[in-house]
């Protein structure tokens, strides 16, 4: 990236840009989370940022929270990794209701929710990636995902270890999930050097 442009200049002057891929991804999840739990829900998108990979852990909360990450790779057009993180809270809303379970119930997660997050996950990563995919014109193509119940820390330090992946910056897109839900998410994608370049210049950024 030339070194003239920053990611403040980044985000100020193609924030538009960046919002449009969180709400058509956040427009696209909707449709397809309420399909499946038979719920009407609105989908709002109150932050999307690009931001330093090293300062994730600060604008999700403490690095010591309890989180539910659900965690993929991307490939095909671009390569790298992406996250959708969501507090336990949340998590338990989505599985109970999908479960048709009491909404009360708080139990640790067995592998049959795990997998209903998994499901959720590929849903909502789904609807970015497709998003990203139909603003960019490139073909963006995400693997199995896998789901931890972890630190905060530790869930933000699996990418670089899983994918080998070491990124300079993140698209973050803050996602709340209201309507008969309340839940809050973060989608987290992170492109590595040359894909990020691939993004920015296809959405108009010069590099």
């Amino acid at each position: 990236m030339a070194e003239n442009i920053s990611i403040e200049e980044i985000n100020d002057k193609y924030l538009d840009v960046l919002r449009e891929i969180g709400n058509i991804g956040a427009g696209n999840a909707t449709t397809a989370i309420a399909n499946m739990l038979s719920l009407k829900v609105d989908m709002s998108v109150p932050m999307v940022e690009l931001t330093p990979v090293e300062k994730i852990g600060g604008i999700i909360g403490s690095e010591e929270e309890i989180i539910v990450g659900i965690m993929l790779g991307v490939t095909t057009d671009i390569e790298g990794s992406m996250m959708f993180l969501m507090n336990t809270d949340s998590a338990h809303h989505l599985v109970n209701r999908l479960m048709m379970r009491d909404p009360d119930y708080m139990e640790d997660f067995d592998e049959m929710d795990l997998s209903a997050i998994k499901e959720i996950g590929n849903i909502i990563a789904g609807a970015y990636l497709n998003a990203l995919s139909g603003l960019t014109n490139l073909t963006i193509s995400p693997t199995i995902p896998f789901v931890a119940v972890d630190m905060a820390a530790a869930i933000l330090s699996v990418p670089a270890i899983q994918f080998g992946m070491v990124g300079d910056n993140a698209l973050i897109i803050k996602t709340e999930i209201g309507g008969d839900l309340g839940v809050e998410g973060y989608f987290i994608l992170m492109p590595e050097g040359e894909s990020y370049a691939k993004i920015l210049t296809s959405l108009g950024v010069p590099i």
